[in-house]
């Protein structure tokens, strides 16, 4: 089924001002990000090329996997750009998934391949990862760009990670020198927030679930990333007065309520900067893969 539905430029301070504390608000920054590739693809068509398109293979009926596939189809038809939605019933082989994958890799007219994780149990998730295409790669998780990034060479850089390094510079905040911590040493996440932080001359310190005294390092922090999957982790009493405040976890209360990792009642008394949730870097995720699906269309 194909849905009809571009490099960097800064993007002003979008925040909402409450006394000291500014809230960076994730959802305008987005906005303004997928206005940019809009654009882009807008002056591509004028030119009469063909538009840049994004696939995305889901497989199974995971409720939350269909509402960020149908964000990520309903994000590409804003931009403009053509997007494949390939679903595939949870009982696919994994033969049957990485035979359409080399199709996919094999098609001119596909920039960018994205498969929605989880995949199911009998389904190796880093075999599919390594046989897409790196170049078609918008996820930013194949070897070559990990790689790439570390080396700090020019690369897919994944979304989330890139969305945050998008808020940050939306504060106007120079890192160069300052104290970044990040709570969190995933591959999707913490890690690459990491290598983007040291790549701003930033003085990284990644902590984790067995850092001792974690209250600790996370008061020394000018600039404190929490992704690590644990409602209400970061305390207003853990924070440094005036630290900008990256909120990466998603999480529901018993209640069902979103939430993240950090308090954010506790943790907006003392914080400079702070990103909300929702409203923060969820949108933001979705507006750098639009910048990617460019990115890989540009490349060729």
């Amino acid at each position: 089924m194909i849905l009809r539905t571009a490099h960097w430029t800064v993007i002003p301070s979008v925040a909402k001002e409450s006394n000291s504390m500014r809230i960076i608000d994730g959802k305008a920054i987005s906005q303004a990000v997928k206005d940019e590739v809009r654009a882009e693809v807008a002056a591509i068509e004028a030119e009469g090329k063909r538009k840049p398109c994004l696939c995305v293979i889901i497989v199974g009926e995971n409720p939350a996997s269909q509402v960020y596939v149908r964000n990520k189809v309903k994000a590409a038809a804003y931009t403009g750009m053509e997007s494949m939605l390939i679903e595939l019933p949870a009982t696919v082989s994994e033969e049957e998934l990485l035979g359409k994958i080399a199709e996919l890799n094999a098609d001119p007219a596909v920039d960018g391949i994205l498969v929605q994780l989880p995949l199911p149990k009998h389904i190796d998730e880093e075999k599919v990862i390594d046989a897409i295409s790196a170049a078609k790669d918008v996820d930013g998780f194949h070897p070559s760009n990990v790689a790439g990034l570390w080396l700090g060479k020019d690369c897919v850089v994944p979304c989330t990670p890139a969305g945050v390094m998008r808020l940050l510079d939306s504060t106007g905040v120079d890192l160069s020198g300052k104290t970044a911590v990040v709570v969190g040493r995933s591959n999707i996440v913490g890690k690459p927030v990491a290598k983007l932080r040291l790549d701003r001359n930033a003085t990284v310190v990644i902590a984790h679930s067995r850092t001792a005294d974690l209250a600790s390092v996370c008061r020394q922090a000018d600039i404190l990333v929490a992704a690590v999957g644990r409602p209400g982790l970061i305390t207003g009493d853990m924070v440094k007065p005036g630290a900008i405040i990256i909120d990466v976890g998603i999480n529901r209360t018993p209640e069902g309520k979103l939430c993240g990792d950090v308090d954010f009642a506790s943790c907006s008394e003392v914080a400079g900067w702070i990103t909300p949730v929702p409203g923060g870097v969820g949108p933001m995720t979705i507006a750098m893969l639009m910048k990617n699906t460019l990115r890989c269309y540009r490349s060729k």
